[in-house]
């Protein structure tokens, strides 16, 4: 260890991997967004040619009706969804972590078990519980007189919410529960000593100190908001909502592999990557600002 080129040879693995995979793809991403791809022919036969294409991907993507719809409707999503998930899977983590729950490793396991089923997997599984005819769900409400179009267009974000909900709030719950077992037990047996309810406890202790778990599923979850793309590209075919620039992902996977149009498509990319960041600097901004007035 007393070579200084050791640490170097240690990490080339991780680098080559790292770099060929992250920072390579991203670097092309932002090139390829300033371009422009001009096909000669009637229908591109003559060739094609790579022409700088400035700030021309950008505005055209900002001035896109469908794109700036989709970030707005990921932005609702995120506002609803997300607030729900985090405070399902805070709860589950109180709950489980108090001193009176009953067989807490059964019911981790239990809550974390649709994370390990992949999206794929489980948006099939619930399209089964939307679909008319098909879904008990749906029989169950018709049968009290409810009426509910669960794939129709004012219904299928919500079902695509429920579908994210379903699968990340036992994930959450972990990383949570992680931060509630590193809490010393000097500051429950102090609180046990002044007679604080476990309400008390949970409000005074244990939120305050599980602060960065928090923020960290809440930036994750941010970031997986503005990226949400499988559930919805199944969904397509099943409801007449989802648009082929339903989310911003959908729209960029959409110029990419559907019309053809690799620049947009890029400049879609780094502005979904772009927001993501802001995003998560705003959630951190506002976390280290209640933390300075406390």
């Amino acid at each position: 260890m007393r070579s200084k080129t050791a640490p170097w040879v240690l990490l080339a693995p991780f680098l080559v991997l790292f770099i060929g995979t992250m920072i390579i793809p991203i670097i092309m991403a932002i090139g390829y967004s300033f371009t422009r791809v001009e096909r000669s022919g009637l229908l591109g036969e003559a060739g094609t040619e790579s022409t700088f294409a400035g700030l021309s991907n950008y505005i055209a993507a900002l001035t896109n009706v469908n794109f700036i719809e989709s970030i707005g409707r990921m932005i609702l999503f995120g506002v609803v969804q997300v607030t729900v998930m985090i405070v399902a899977a805070t709860v589950l983590a109180l709950l489980l972590e108090s001193a009176a729950a009953k067989w807490p490793g059964f019911f981790r396991a239990t809550y974390f078990l649709p994370y390990g089923i992949p999206g794929v997997i489980a948006t099939i599984l619930w399209s089964f519980l939307y679909v008319p005819g098909l879904s008990p769900i749906v029989d169950v409400l018709q049968v009290v007189g409810i009426n509910i179009d669960f794939l129709g267009p004012n219904m299928v974000l919500w079902s695509i919410a429920n579908i994210v909900t379903w699968t990340y709030t036992g994930y959450n719950m972990l990383i949570i529960i992680a931060q509630l077992k590193s809490i010393p037990g000097e500051l429950y047996e102090a609180a046990k000593i002044d007679g604080a309810s476990s309400f008390r406890v949970a409000m005074a202790i244990q939120l305050p100190l599980i602060r960065p778990a928090l923020m960290l599923t809440i930036i994750f979850s941010i970031i997986g908001t503005l990226q949400l793309f499988a559930e919805p590209r199944l969904l397509q075919t099943m409801s007449a909502g989802i648009t082929s620039e339903y989310t911003p992902n959908m729209s960029a996977y959409a110029f990419a592999f559907q019309y053809n149009d690799v620049g947009m498509a890029a400049a879609q990319a780094v502005i979904i990557a772009v927001a993501a960041f802001t995003l998560s600097a705003i959630a951190l901004g506002i976390s280290s600002w209640t933390e300075k007035r406390r």
